[in-house]
């Protein structure tokens, strides 16, 4: 099992100081991946519902470091992390620039880059940035991604599609990662699993509340999975299922009544990675920052000495 954790993007931890010392102290505590969430700007008024929090608003106040610009230097300042946005919103970006930006990051890396992509939810935030139709926003994902790895393909290339025209053009140099970096379709909804089926190399969702994706729910959304890719043509064999937990350490077990996964003690926490390594999940990816760099820190460290040999 491979561990990743989440990089600072915000708040008193997204600083200089807490960037580097997350990062650098991930790599040598033996994590394979630091991820990077994406939002660029947040409008003040927001009605629309973050799916990821049990009341629907999203921690953030419009405070976020840019994903890419965060990926770049974090690259600079590490040697074996690999790399993981998780995830890109991928409407956001015009899609030739981030091929370019992305293959740029990529071969300085030494390729060290995945890319967890997903469709978005927030409205205000594609209004603000003139961003494609919000409405529209899986078939633009598709679309995009078709862009992305033609361009990596090596050219020239064309472009004639519903959202995007160009071509031919060059767009070199191309990733070192052949026929391109990985890439990882956020969500669990039926969308979502339709575009990891046809456009993914892997799996990447998210279990917390309000569908904490306990394992009967995984199970399910998992042989839906499979059933689609295989209806695609696809060897589903080939995916790579990662997993984003919310880890809940504590010093003594935990009542098993009502116990959610990654919540107890070391030996639970991880008898729950085993169980989904079962299942096929071969990366698990934590979040424990907090808004002092130490505790950050120290709790990376106790999860590495703790868990990490029990899984």
């Amino acid at each position: 099992m491979r561990f990743g954790f989440y990089l600072p993007v915000r708040g008193p931890l997204a600083s200089h100081e807490g960037v580097v010392k997350t990062a650098q102290r991930g790599e040598k505590l033996g994590f394979s991946s630091g991820t990077i969430a994406d939002h660029i700007v947040f409008p003040t008024a927001v009605n629309s519902k973050y799916p990821y929090a049990a009341n629907g608003i999203h921690p953030s106040h419009g405070d976020a470091l840019e994903q890419l610009s965060l990926m770049a230097y974090v690259a600079g300042k590490t040697e074996r992390l690999r790399l993981i946005t998780s995830v890109m919103v991928m409407p956001h970006r015009n899609p030739v620039l981030s091929a370019k930006m992305i293959a740029t990051i990529d071969v300085l890396s030494q390729g060290r880059v995945t890319l967890g992509v997903g469709v978005g939810w927030m409205r205000e935030e594609f209004l603000a940035l003139g961003a494609a139709d919000f409405d529209r926003r899986g078939a633009v994902t598709d679309e995009y991604i078709e862009i992305w790895k033609k361009l990596w393909t090596g050219g020239p290339v064309a472009h004639d599609g519903a959202f995007y025209k160009f071509g031919p053009v060059r767009c070199e140099p191309l990733p070192a990662q052949r026929p391109h970096p990985p890439i990882w379709i956020g969500g669990h909804t039926d969308a979502a699993l339709r575009r990891a089926a046809r456009h993914g190399d892997g799996w990447h969702p998210i279990g917390a509340d309000p569908e904490p994706l306990e394992l009967p729910a995984y199970r399910e959304r998992l042989d839906t999975l499979k059933r689609l890719t295989e209806a695609a043509g696809r060897d589903f064999s080939k995916l790579t299922l990662s997993f984003v937990g919310r880890l809940q350490l504590t010093q003594d077990a935990l009542p098993t009544n009502d116990r959610k996964p990654f919540a107890g003690s070391p030996a639970q926490v991880a008898d729950d990675v085993a169980a989904y390594a079962q299942h096929g999940v071969s990366e698990m990816i934590f979040d424990f920052r907090t808004p002092d760099v130490a505790q950050t820190l120290d709790n990376m460290e106790r999860f590495a000495r703790d868990v990490m040999p029990l899984a």
